[in-house]
């Protein structure tokens, strides 16, 4: 993204969104995020004179989704002033989030496991995508949920075939400087099957499965159901392996039981990386079960499960993680070129 003293200068827009950015990596209330999104939107496709005339006439709050606090940042940037709000935050918020593993931070050229407002994310397709270019990667994977999660409004194959088109024309736009890739976070079913037409699980280009439902089964249930997830031949990226909630305003949750051993060498025999999954509530896989996936000789992909663009930069929790487990950066799919990733996936 800008440095932080260019966002004003940049305009009320680059400004709202800087501070919503902070907000979300900060897992601040959605609601606070909000309005300073819906404020950028209302202030995006605006010409510059009608912009000035509600600056000057002081009525920027008439307009929709611009209330008293976004009106005073859209005032600010527009004179020229660094608004209070975003001072602030630079200076709360905007540090490193994690003090090591920035050498495998540097080397990760994506992110494998993201979600729009499609289905349980914040932000629109477009925003997710110009927020990881931003970031400076070269490749996003949108992964939003599939129809047996209905709590996270998950796709149908008719609904993700629309998002894919979705996805092509923002590839479009950007004219190759930065990939959309098209994923899924795919359910695990109870046998073991994935939650998706085979015939759309062929036409993504990445594929991460999860558990979501009944986390608390029998070890030995558990244990069949996940290998079975990982032999689909369609498994890129086993997510989130113990469904684990560590902090965080969801509560905690205990991790799924199952024969790890038996999970990781699957993984490791089918070419299938097991997902440093970097939100911070997660922190999944637990230490000891992440350095028996290391020994196995599993490959890995740090991703942040990002639900809004602030959250793109979790990354840092994953590769601090990674760092502490003595992986090295070869093994983590996402330190991959995009061409060397997609061959993999799809091999």
């Amino acid at each position: 993204m800008a440095e932080p003293a260019q966002q004003y200068a940049e305009g009320p827009v680059a400004a709202l969104r800087r501070i919503a950015f902070l907000l979300e990596r900060a897992r601040e209330d959605t609601f606070k995020v909000k309005a300073f999104r819906s404020a950028a939107a209302t202030v995006l496709p605006m010409p510059d004179d009608e912009l000035a005339g509600h600056v000057e006439g002081g009525t920027l709050t008439d307009l929709p989704g611009i209330g008293k606090s976004s009106a005073q940042v859209i005032e600010d940037a527009w004179r020229g002033r660094l608004p209070d709000r975003l001072a602030r935050l630079e200076e709360a918020q905007a540090g490193p989030l994690a003090t090591g593993g920035r050498q495998i931070r540097a080397a990760l050229r994506g992110d494998l496991h993201s979600h729009s407002d499609w289905s349980d994310g914040g932000s629109p397709i477009e925003e997710m995508a110009f927020t990881a270019m931003e970031l400076g990667h070269d490749y996003l994977v949108l992964t939003d949920h599939s129809p047996r999660l209905k709590v996270a409004r998950g796709l149908s194959a008719e609904r993700l075939a629309r998002q894919l088109g979705v996805v092509e024309a923002v590839n479009e736009h950007l004219g190759g400087s930065f990939r959309l890739l098209k994923g899924i976070e795919v359910d695990i079913l109870d046998d073991g099957s994935l939650d998706q037409t085979d015939e759309m699980l062929a036409r993504l280009e990445l594929r991460v499965a999860s558990v979501h439902s009944k986390l608390a089964m029998e070890a030995p249930a558990m244990t069949k159901r996940m290998v079975a997830a990982v032999r689909q031949p369609r498994t890129n990226v086993l997510g989130h392996c113990t469904g684990r909630l560590v902090t965080g305003n969801r509560g905690t949750r205990n991790q799924s039981q199952f024969d790890a051993r038996a999970v990781f060498e699957a993984c490791a025999e089918n070419d299938v990386a097991v997902e440093i999954n970097s939100r911070p509530e997660r922190r999944d896989p637990p230490t000891k079960l992440l350095e028996l996936a290391r020994d196995l000789g599993c490959l890995f992909s740090i991703d942040s499960d990002a639900h809004a663009p602030g959250q793109l930069d979790f990354l840092a929790y994953g590769a601090e993680r990674a760092e502490a487990a003595g992986i090295e950066p070869e093994r983590i799919v996402n330190t991959w070129p995009v061409d060397r990733l997609l061959g993999w996936a799809n091999g």
